[in-house]
């Protein structure tokens, strides 16, 4: 990976930042509060670390726009959004490096495979018939890219991934080690003793600027297509079923599962183990926290949770037996509040 320098000034209209210092000061690292030293950059985005800024040896902080600091001996890049700013000055001064076009001796590629001049293709590789290859593409060590798969431009497969079912994806799609896109979906059909496979014949679409994390699964359609919009990013462990289909610039994190059929709408956010049951309906602009367990439609846009956070191991073995006696405890309330009721009422009523 390529490391670059760049002034300040550079930095701040890059970022779009109202810049606090010296201009010309070159960076040429990011790092934390705690560990920056001298040319390197950092970023204050959560209050709760305000007081590292007093011991920071960064040359430069991003930090909110309307935070007020005396005299600090740092020059500051001043934005709405530091975490934002830090994350494109991170990625501008370590770029991804670029293709190295060829193919190596010991992958395997089909003849009527389509690959670009320019694209790399690692150690290992397998490539089926009738594949395409874009432009810029890096397909790594070890991955299988299957029969009449097509890759867009730019697109970084990593080790030991595998896509499959003719899965079609966009430019700049990222996928990262061990992912599974294009396997056989979960259907079988019950007979009388015992269970019978339902052929999975769809395939798998990812948008533009799809990024799936390591070890995450992709089930094909099972007649149609499972489609991932542009923009979404998937955390490492991440279960998509078959037919589901996700809206643009969704998130999900780690250890989540998707059910069959279900659509999750653009501009939502899964937190850690959120689960979601087949055939739901999700609106824009969801937010699930972690845990979370989704059995029924969401028509409004909004944060939803139902996990139950940890508690002291005593606290919780107390709460479990009253769990337990919820209902026995509501009919008695029930039957309390008609005594009472009835004790109130006059003959005349």
């Amino acid at each position: 990976m390529s490391r670059q320098s760049f002034s300040l000034g550079e930095l701040a209209e890059h970022t779009g930042s109202r810049l606090q210092g010296n201009a010309d000061t070159l960076i040429h690292t990011v790092a934390t509060l705690e560990q920056a030293q001298p040319g390197a950059l950092s970023f204050l985005a959560n209050p709760r670390y305000r007081q590292a800024l007093a011991t920071t040896q960064a040359s430069a902080v991003v930090v909110p726009d309307q935070i007020q600091l005396d005299n600090p001996p740092f020059s500051r890049l001043h934005n709405r959004n530091p975490y934002l700013a830090f994350a494109q000055i991170a990625r501008l001064l370590n770029p991804l490096p670029v293709a190295e076009p060829g193919i190596d001796p010991s992958a395997v590629v089909h003849a009527q495979a389509q690959i670009a001049a320019d694209a790399q293709i690692g150690p290992g590789v397998h490539i089926g018939a009738d594949a395409r290859i874009g432009r810029g593409c890096v397909i790594d060590a070890g991955a299988v890219i299957g029969e009449s798969v097509v890759l867009g431009d730019h697109c970084r497969i990593g080790c030991n991934v595998s896509v499959l079912a003719a899965a079609r994806l966009g430019q700049r799609v990222h996928i990262a080690a061990g992912a599974v896109i294009g396997s056989d979906g979960f259907g079988f059909a019950q007979a009388d003793t015992h269970w019978e496979a339902v052929p999975q014949l769809g395939s798998v679409v990812l948008g533009d600027d799809v990024a799936i994390g390591a070890n995450t699964t992709i089930d094909r359609g099972s007649q149609g297509d499972t489609v991932i919009e542009a923009g979404c990013k998937l955390d490492n462990l991440v279960q998509i079923a078959h037919n589901v289909h996700i809206g643009a610039h969704t998130v999900i994190a780690a250890s989540s599962g998707i059910s069959g059929s279900t659509r999750i709408g653009a501009h939502c956010a899964l937190g850690g183990q959120v689960g979601i049951a087949g055939h739901l309906t999700i609106v824009d602009g969801c937010t699930f926290t972690g845990m979370t367990m989704v059995t029924g439609h969401v028509r409004e846009p909004g944060v939803y949770s139902s996990g139950i956070p940890a508690a002291p191991n005593r606290e919780w073995r107390r709460n479990a037996v009253r769990f337990g006696q919820l209902e026995s405890m509501a009919r008695r309330l029930d039957a309390l509040e008609k005594q009472l009721n009835n004790a109130g009422e006059r003959p005349d009523e």
